[in-house]
């Protein structure tokens, strides 16, 4: 059965998403603050062909982040992608952003400043983690209970989104003769009141160069009628295909499925055919040691065909995937050199191709802006 190219993301946080990566990693351990290892890690995802990378962020430590054995320091998500944005030219970049400890009038000032840095390639993971003490960290009060959570974010989302659509496209006028910059006729007010914040007034930042930039959520943290990209996940490719179908019957536009990976490693100098990190599954076991790993994400763990075959079979259910990479020295060297040249080959994947935004990539429409609609006031 035919099927479309698979879009195919990948997260770019700290070590890797193993919490014991930084002990297997040939970064020092402060390079997790460090703007040039940063600036390899993306540059290698983008010349890959990946289509966007995400960046993992958090507020506060949680019981495992604050294991003796993770490093628990990281700049902030959206700083970083911030900074990459001038660095590549085809890359999507989506810092990952938690509704609950951010105020929505500055969010959507930031994330509309990524879109326009980008020239349109800005995403939005949005989060929702447990994390303890966030109340007293940010001192006010935070939503607690699942649903009040759950209703936390959907305010949040549809808030961000009407601040978006405030500037309509046109706004910008710069009228020398008049010294006018905006057509104060086209922003437009956003009232919103809710348990736990207001706006009042338009946004301070025009509107996006895609619209909206590309909302990407969990099945479980954001109802999938509202996301551009639902993220699903699962203990195997079959949970993966019946929550992928799941979420399509809940109004899901786009479904990626979450896939942790742990490869072998022959692509380091002097390995001899098996990488000076051993096997996937010796690699993993001694990872593990350190810190046992159970992601909620699919896990695979083998070798670069074993990945290509289980994206294979995911293809016909899902529309891309994100990566987990365990270790990013070895397992996203393994991904740029074997694994995506493989997927573009056969094409199971598409790059990204230069001038196209994110939107485009994931053949998502730009969205009408609701201010401009004659039956919206």
């Amino acid at each position: 059965m035919a099927h479309q190219p698979l879009v195919v993301a990948v997260e770019l946080d700290g070590f890797g998403a193993h919490p014991a990566a930084w002990r297997a990693s040939t970064e020092r351990p402060d390079a997790v603050l460090d703007p040039a290892a940063l600036r390899r890690t993306v540059l290698a995802a983008e010349n890959a062909g990946f289509a966007f990378a995400t960046f993992d962020d958090a507020l506060t430590t949680t019981d495992a982040t604050a294991h003796p054995a993770e490093v628990a320091a990281r700049l902030d998500a959206i700083v970083r992608a911030s900074f990459a944005g001038p660095l590549t030219t085809r890359l999507g970049l989506a810092p990952r952003v938690q509704p609950r400890s951010v105020e929505p009038f500055h969010l959507a000032a930031q994330l509309a400043s990524l879109d326009i840095a980008t020239l349109g390639r800005a995403g939005w993971v949005v989060g929702d983690d447990d994390q303890p003490g966030l109340a007293d960290a940010l001192d006010r009060v935070v939503p607690e209970t699942p649903e009040a959570r759950r209703q936390e974010v959907r305010d949040v989302v549809t808030t961000v989104r009407r601040l978006w659509d405030s500037w309509e496209d046109d706004a910008v006028i710069k009228d020398v003769t008049t010294g006018r910059y905006i057509d104060a006729d086209r922003v437009h007010n956003v009232e919103v009141t809710t348990a736990t914040f207001s706006v009042h007034g338009a946004s301070i930042t025009p509107r996006p160069p895609q619209g909206h930039p590309v909302v990407i959520a969990p099945e479980d943290v954001l109802d999938p009628s509202l996301a551009d990209v639902t993220l699903v996940a699962g203990p195997d490719a079959e949970e993966v295909a019946f929550r992928a179908e799941r979420a399509r019957r809940q109004g899901a536009t786009r479904v990626l499925a979450e896939i942790a990976v742990v490869l072998d490693d022959d692509t380091a100098p002097g390995a001899g055919g098996q990488g000076n990190r051993g096997s996937a599954a010796q690699r993993l076991a001694a990872l593990d040691a350190h810190v046992p790993w159970q992601p909620d994400a699919l896990r695979f763990v083998g070798s670069s065909f074993g990945l290509v075959a289980l994206l294979e079979q995911l293809a016909p259910a899902v529309d891309g995937v994100r990566l987990h990479p365990a270790v990013l020295t070895s397992d996203l060297r393994v991904l740029t050199r074997q694994v995506l040249p493989r997927l573009h080959a056969t094409r199971l994947a598409r790059a990204p191709r230069l001038g196209q935004s994110l939107r485009d990539v994931l053949g998502l429409d730009r969205p009408e802006n609701v201010f401009s609609r004659k039956d919206v006031a």
